[in-house]
């Protein structure tokens, strides 16, 4: 113990190695083994969350830790692998509590067994400002099948899973977001919308069915619109933006403020697997995911060409947007 508060020794047993997975040693050494099963590629991802960037300070610590590994689990997804683990890098600020730790080691460890994903091993430090939560996620997918971004031809068509502008929404109507929406929702339409905000779900349950089908794929992190920009390479896209799946939430906002239709297309952290899908295999694409419990929805087609997306409105009329998507810098 120093000054009242744990060793990082100490601060490692009690949270964290109750979540080692096979090959970790308990956490105990400074490396793991991780041993890829015969006929399958590792798929590997990191990505950070920091405090006041991706997530609010007051957030549940549970929640913290939810997304910080989901964001990365939604990339294993979005390859067609299947997650096999790991590994945390957690630099604490100075004012951190226990409180605030077992709450999200609690909430990491959960995540991890909802997921399928063991800890494997990683670092504690100190932080010189705002917390950051780095995870490295590792996947297997069959040997030579993992899903590119890039590989899109004109014809196939656009498909995204799940519901789009949830997580945007719920940011905007986030009670520590001070330069939030302040229109009338729903209590129900609110909560739903910040949670998925603060716990998104990666949807793992497709990687199979995206390793089969799809020509490529990637998730939605920074905004629909974005991110459908950056899978094009010697294609464009057409979407027709009322086959974008909204939930009720959603509508119910967007109903109240039109407005919100832009924030919904172009805002980040819907963690949807977005991909593009032979024309002929899209019937049997879109019933193996509903045979999996995740919805797919046809949205458009790439086409030949060059350029950005085209959203195209109700009178067939392309949307002009502010900016395309979330920027980290």
């Amino acid at each position: 113990m120093s000054g009242g508060r744990l060793s990082e020794e100490a601060l490692i047993a009690r949270y964290f190695a109750p979540l080692a997975g096979p090959g970790a040693e308990g956490l105990r050494d400074d490396a793991a083994s991780l041993t890829p099963t015969p006929g399958q590629d590792l798929v590997v991802t990191a990505d950070a969350i920091v405090a006041g960037i991706h997530y609010f300070p007051d957030d549940p610590p549970a929640a913290i830790a939810r997304k910080a590994l989901g964001v990365n689990l939604s990339d294993v997804a979005a390859k067609g692998a299947t997650p096999r683990g790991f590994l945390l890098t957690l630099a604490l600020p100075a004012d951190w509590t226990e409180d605030w730790l077992a709450g999200f080691a609690g909430g990491l460890g959960a995540a991890s067994r909802d997921f399928g994903c063991p800890l494997l091993g990683g670092d504690t430090v100190r932080a010189n400002g705002a917390a950051l939560i780095g995870v490295t996620a590792f996947g297997e997918v069959p040997t030579g099948a993992m899903v590119k971004r890039q590989g899109a031809r004109p014809g196939d068509r656009i498909c995204v899973s799940g519901t789009i502008g949830d997580a945007a929404l719920g940011l905007r109507l986030h009670p520590s977001n001070a330069q939030g929406w302040t229109g009338l929702v729903e209590d129900t339409d609110r909560a739903f919308l910040i949670d998925r905000y603060r716990q998104p779900q990666p949807r793992s349950a497709l990687a199979p069915v995206l390793s089969r089908h799809a020509r490529a794929a990637m998730d939605v992190s920074d905004g629909l619109a974005g991110d459908l920009a950056k899978m094009l390479t010697g294609v464009t896209a057409r979407v027709i933006v009322a086959d974008v799946p909204l939930s009720n939430a959603a509508r119910r906002a967007i109903a109240a403020d039109p407005a919100l239709l832009e924030t919904a297309l172009t805002g980040g952290d819907d963690y949807e697997i977005l991909c593009a899908v032979p024309p002929d295999a899209l019937d049997e694409f879109l019933a193996e995911c509903r045979s999996v419990g995740v919805p797919m929805t046809a949205i458009g087609a790439f086409e030949a060409g060059e350029g950005p997306p085209v959203f195209l409105n109700g009178n067939g009329t392309a949307l002009v947007f502010a900016t395309a998507s979330f920027s980290h810098f």
